[in-house]
């Protein structure tokens, strides 16, 4: 049995590498342009440009505005939950209230006047 596992195992490795070896198709050319590449080259070359994307994301971070990424993700999910709502057609008395709730506890600056939508979406009933 062991044997077995130990085989499932490594063909999973190689078929990750051979996978990698796709998706990284140009940085390898850049790094090694005219050499067969064996498994360590590609993981290495993995690496490196996971490292070369981490860099390049880095300054985007350093000038985000958490209360903005904060009110950017609340509306977000209040839109989700009205989509949500609008399949599952609860009292329009009770789907009121929850997007009244809503709508007041988002607080702060950058709060958007009003976070209702202007008309309800309706799912299409089944026949």
């Amino acid at each position: 049995r062991k044997p077995l596992v130990e085989k499932l195992r490594c063909d999973r490795i190689n078929s990750s590498i051979e996978r990698l070896k796709v998706l990284l198709e140009e940085e390898l050319r850049r790094l090694q342009p005219s050499s067969r590449l064996d498994k360590a080259d590609v993981l290495e070359a993995a690496v490196s440009y996971l490292r070369q994307q981490g860099r390049r994301q880095e300054p985007a971070f350093a000038h985000r505005n958490p209360e903005q990424d904060f009110n950017s993700g609340y509306l977000g999910c209040l839109k989700e939950a009205l989509r949500f709502l609008s399949y599952h057609e609860p009292k329009e008395e009770t789907r009121a209230q929850l997007v009244k709730h809503l709508c007041e506890v988002q607080t702060g600056p950058a709060a958007p006047r009003s976070c209702a939508p202007r008309s309800r979406p309706r799912a299409p009933r089944p026949r």
